[in-house]
């Protein structure tokens, strides 16, 4: 199983996922010919894309997801919640698959098992993606860990997670209040210190990978998330890569 982030942030998020078989996107953020430019540049091509998960419903997650589902003509698998709120942004889609959280998902080889999370969404969810025991974690837009996303997220080979703010930069930054209080809010984004939490509880022997996601470009700075991400670690051999807004992360493999 190989992956790419290729976007990740509050101007949109995105991410790749591909076996020998099988080739699918989580969220699109990106306007719809943005992410097929992404992909182009890892060698990938867009039309081999064969479907399309969307974790919930704000812009940043489905700004190009209507446009390039129905470019490539390709389901998109939405709970029944993301699409009735989002449908405005999304559009008309000629293939969506109704699927509810907390049901498993076989998409070929792939198998997606959704959960619950904390966001201020209609009905958030976190992924985790398994490929032949291969498993990988995708949470990001999390405003606390739960017992629940701690015990999916066990045992997972890779894992892109958010570490979105450092608490002091957003206190003494520039957003408004309002939006501190919902950034640092239950239903908001994790801190870096929240996100290392997280990882302590899920660090182990086989994680191979860890992608710290949604760094905001205004209450954070790359090297704190990366040196917080480290510091979080059991295993001195996991590789942390950090995800960017900018361009996608190389197409790695795990397994």
């Amino acid at each position: 199983m190989r992956f790419s982030v290729l976007a990740s942030g509050s101007g949109g998020n995105a991410c790749y996922i591909e076996t020998d078989q099988t080739r699918l996107l989580i969220d699109v953020g990106l306007s719809c010919s943005e992410c097929v430019k992404r992909l182009s540049s890892l060698g990938v091509n867009p039309g081999s894309v064969e479907g399309l998960l969307i974790t919930h419903e704000h812009v940043d997650h489905i700004r190009g997801a209507g446009a390039l589902a129905r470019h490539l003509r390709i389901p998109v698998y939405i709970n029944h919640a993301t699409l009735r709120r989002g449908m405005r942004r999304l559009g008309n889609l000629s293939q969506p698959v109704i699927i509810q959280t907390g049901q498993p998902l076989m998409v070929k080889d792939l198998l997606l098992e959704t959960f619950t999370k904390c966001h201020d969404a209609a009905d958030p969810m976190g992924v985790v993606i398994t490929w032949q025991g291969v498993r990988l974690g995708v949470i990001t837009d999390l405003g606390r860990s739960t017992p629940v996303v701690e015990a999916r997220l066990k045992g997972c080979h890779g894992l892109v997670m958010e570490f979105n703010h450092d608490e002091r930069m957003l206190e003494e930054g520039p957003y408004p209040l309002e939006l501190k209080r919902r950034i640092r809010g239950p239903d908001g984004h994790l801190s870096n210190d929240q996100a290392k939490d997280l990882l302590m509880a899920l660090s182990h022997k086989d994680l191979s990978l860890v992608v710290p996601a949604h760094l905001s470009e205004t209450n954070n700075l790359p090297e704190t998330a990366l040196k917080t991400s480290l510091s979080a670690l059991s295993n001195s051999m996991t590789r942390v890569m950090l995800s960017t807004q900018g361009v996608p992360t190389p197409l790695v493999e795990l397994g």
